[in-house]
């Protein structure tokens, strides 16, 4: 039955589309990959997409899923501690950790479910938690399920950042989180500056590294080995839908009390079904693949600095990084989704975000490279980019 609640949603949504700002859900027709089949526009160049080492697609990872979907069956039927929890599940937890040097790793069904089974289970109201403004949602919705004082600094702001911590110096725990890589600006955590505060304010360190594992460091190994900082962060969540594999998952890395706690206390874990099997093998094959072929992580890296360069060079002015993240910032958000649309009726997908998902007057379309895209890739998205700047006079 319909309700006066869906009246002032349909509404609302009406007032979407007429500002230019409403999303549509687009559907693709085959795996994941530098270029795509998208229902209605044939094949597209995919420049919208975290699989930033193009692994959903290969074979080695495809057929774990699939061996592991034969061999275990289409999940867990419960969560683990009640029904219990299948090899892979441990095989994954126990790669994660050695590759990325913790003791001790634990996976969830999201790194949103990570980042909310962290800090309301390990902090409380004699403690203090501080994040920098502008981290992910999933983080800011941890923040707002913990108990403990809530602090923000300002975006990368050391200054302000050892204000608080000077402020809160009192608290039984102090602990700052961060993304390792900002997912809408694509700028990095200045993580020398961070490990060396907390160490000076003996405060716990946490780093979400889901836009950075796989993609940073000469292996993969993310913001931390990026700046030769490996066992220096306390602890460190991250996703399995990025770069490694695509599909879906979250984990966290800590130590052993750290994680068993968190077995013990985490709602997220003890309240959810774990990954589905063909899940934790196609991300533990993706864990295992990365190891093997560093020269994924190189590829990438080399997109990256030609992808930049290139944009520079038609005259479009990217927020500066190094990152495979690549925003051209617009300003009003109906330009930037006109903009993706132009670029995707010629055939590359590129995503336009605006408010709420930046700041009003932020608008941008954000570019995402590939280790898969081929320099032919790179040249054809760049040409089509070219093409629809000019038409909407951006250059």
């Amino acid at each position: 039955m319909r309700t006066s609640l869906d009246d002032r949603l349909q509404s609302e949504i009406e007032g979407f589309k007429r500002d230019g700002v409403y999303k549509r859900l687009l559907e693709l027709q085959g795996p994941q990959g530098a270029r795509v089949k998208m229902a209605g526009r044939g094949e597209v160049i995919v420049l919208s997409s975290n699989n930033y080492l193009g692994l959903c697609a290969v074979p080695e990872v495809v057929e774990a899923g699939r061996s592991a979907l034969v061999r275990l069956g289409a999940g867990t039927g419960s969560v683990r501690f009640i029904c219990g929890t299948f090899d892979v599940h441990n095989e994954l937890e126990r790669e994660l950790a050695s590759f990325l040097r913790f003791e001790r790793a634990l996976s969830y069904v999201s790194c949103w479910n990570a980042n909310t089974g962290l800090m309301a289970t390990v902090l409380d109201e004699p403690d203090a938690l501080i994040s920098d403004e502008m981290n992910h949602a999933s983080i800011i919705d941890g923040v707002r399920l913990c108990k403990a004082p809530r602090h923000r600094y300002r975006h990368s702001d050391m200054a302000d950042l050892e204000r608080i911590l000077k402020e809160t110096a009192s608290a039984r725990h102090r602990f700052v989180i961060t993304d390792g890589i900002f997912s809408m600006e694509g700028d990095i955590a200045r993580l020398p500056d961070l490990v060396a505060l907390c160490e000076r304010h003996r405060a716990t360190l946490a780093v979400d590294d889901s836009h950075a594992t796989g993609v940073l460091g000469r292996t993969g190994r993310g913001t931390p080995e990026h700046f030769g900082l490996e066992g220096k962060v306390d602890i460190l969540t991250g996703t399995l839908g990025k770069a490694l594999g695509g599909a879906a998952g979250g984990f966290t890395c800590g130590t052993d009390p750290l994680v068993e706690y968190l077995v013990q206390r985490s709602r997220p874990q003890l309240f959810s079904n774990a990954l589905p099997p063909t899940v934790a093998a196609s991300a533990l094959a993706s864990v295992r693949y990365l190891a093997k072929h560093p020269e994924r992580v190189q590829a990438l890296h080399e997109n990256t600095r030609y992808f930049r360069e290139q944009l520079l060079a038609i005259g479009l002015k990217p927020v500066p990084g190094d990152t495979p993240i690549v925003p051209v910032i617009l300003g009003e958000t109906s330009k930037a989704i006109r903009m993706s649309e132009l670029l995707l009726k010629e055939g590359v997908f590129v995503t336009g975000f605006g408010f709420p998902v930046v700041p009003q007057g932020q608008a941008r379309i954000r570019c995402q490279v590939s280790a898969a895209h081929t320099k032919q890739d790179l040249d054809e998205a760049l040409s089509t980019i070219k093409k629809v700047a000019a038409k909407l006079a951006l250059i």
